[in-house]
């Protein structure tokens, strides 16, 4: 599903017709930067596919002093079924996004218990700074925040949160099975030598 198609789709049904720097605008107005994978620059290029898909069509050129000319969008009959769609469709679908960090895991076994501890301390540290700039950001919006809006932050922390637990549980397993010699060790999780009574389970 294109997050891009709809918030553009669903900025031209709310506001009407308009031009890409507008819909640009929008999105830096909504901060969908911060809780979407939808990036303003993108957005016209968006509208060229769109226009071509017949989901939206040109009304008019606009040019209002030294910019230059700027092609005025609208969304069609099609177009609105196909917000519907997309709305539909991210309201019902539940997505657990793959995260890279999984896959590495896999494949530590040549990494001693101390590095491996010390990537995953890294890794925690720059979640937990995301969890502190999402705080801010969440406190410096709040005042401007209307409707369902706060529930979307909301959403995003808790997922940080989550993640930042997770990193927690992590680094506690790591540094409990990390010997206290100062002799590098294979690490112990990711190989078969590891009796079940020494291993934290989730």
């Amino acid at each position: 599903m294109s997050t891009s198609r709809l918030f553009a789709l669903s900025a031209l049904a709310r506001g009407g017709p308009m031009h890409g720097y507008q819909i640009r605008q929008a999105a830096q107005l909504d901060r969908t930067e911060l809780w979407t994978d939808v990036k303003p620059g993108s957005l016209y290029s968006v509208l060229h596919r769109m226009a071509d898909d017949g989901l939206v069509e040109v009304v008019r050129s606009e040019k209002v002093g030294n910019p230059p000319e700027r092609t005025v969008y609208a969304i069609t009959d099609q177009g609105r079924r196909e917000l519907a769609a997309l709305r539909d469709a991210a309201l019902r679908k539940v997505r657990l996004l793959p995260d890279p960090v999984d896959l590495a895991l896999q494949y530590t076994a040549d990494l001693t218990d101390e590095d491996l501890a010390g990537a995953v301390a890294g890794r925690r540290q720059a979640v937990a700074d995301q969890v502190a700039l999402f705080e801010e950001q969440f406190e410096a919006a709040r005042p401007d925040l209307t409707g369902l809006e706060p529930w979307i932050f909301e959403h995003c922390l808790a997922r940080l949160k989550a993640d930042l637990a997770w990193h927690d549980d992590l680094l506690d397993t790591l540094t409990t099975n990390t010997p206290t010699t100062n002799t590098p060790t294979t690490n112990t999780l990711t190989t078969n030598t590891l009796t079940t009574n020494t291993r934290r389970t989730p």
